[in-house]
């Protein structure tokens, strides 16, 4: 792969995972849980957001 693809990639990622905290922050879901999710969304980048994604609070609309 070139370059080109995996800095593309990587700033999907950054941009999923910041949706992501960002998300959580404003979900209803208790302080100490937001805690949590946002350090597994920060520490296990690609997975963590996968498994938010399913099983993550999520900020009401």
């Amino acid at each position: 792969m070139g370059i080109e693809v995996v800095g593309i990639g990587s700033f999907l990622l950054l941009v999923a995972m910041l949706w992501a905290i960002i998300s959580t922050i404003g979900s209803t879901a208790s302080t100490g849980a937001k805690v949590i999710w946002c350090l597994f969304i920060l520490f296990l980048p690609l997975l963590g957001f996968i498994i938010w994604l399913f099983f993550g609070p999520h900020a009401k609309r």
